[in-house]
C-alpha cells in the first residue's frame, strides 16, 4: 500500500526520568481507546498506529553515541484523509478519558508536533 497522499500527525515527546511510567500508562490507555473506537476502513480509516519508545541520544544522528537519560515516546498515526484526522481530534476530548492526564503530562515534557503532514514519499 502506498502512503503518499494519506495525512499523518507524528508527536514526539521527549520526558524525564520520572515520566516514563506515566507516558507508558498513557499510551497503553491510547492505544486501548484507539483500537476500540476508530475506522479501519472507509473515509475515515485509521491505516496506521505505532507509539515507539526509546532512549534520547546526545547526537541524534550518532546511533552509537551516549543516551541523555530521557526517554522518547514518537506517536505516528497515519490516516486515509484529513477528515479521519479531523475525526480523531473531534473525538479524543469527549470520549478518551485520559485526555486531561495526557495534556498535563506532555505540558512536563518537550514536545515537537507534526499536524496535518503529508505522506509525499512512501515504500510499501
Amino acid at each position: 500500500m502506498s502512503t503518499i497522499g494519506k495525512v499523518q500527525i507524528t508527536i514526539v515527546f521527549i520526558c524525564p526520568p520520572d515520566l516514563v511510567s506515566e507516558g507508558e500508562r498513557i499510551f497503553a490507555s491510547h492505544a486501548k481507546w484507539m483500537e476500540e473506537t476508530h475506522h479501519k476502513t472507509g473515509e475515515l480509516a485509521m491505516l496506521r498506529y505505532n507509539v515507539i519508545k526509546g532512549p534520547e541520544l546526545e547526537n541524534p544522528f550518532d546511533p552509537t553515541s551516549k543516551p541523555t537519560g530521557n526517554t522518547m515516546f514518537v506517536l505516528d498515526e497515519l490516516y486515509e484523509n484529513q477528515a479521519g484526522l479531523d475525526d480523531h481530534w473531534k473525538r479524543a476530548p469527549v470520549e478518551w478519558n485520559d485526555i486531561g492526564a495526557f495534556v498535563e503530562w506532555g505540558g512536563k515534557c518537550k514536545v515537537v508536533t507534526a499536524h496535518n503532514g503529508v505522506a509525499i514519499q512512501g515504500l510499501w
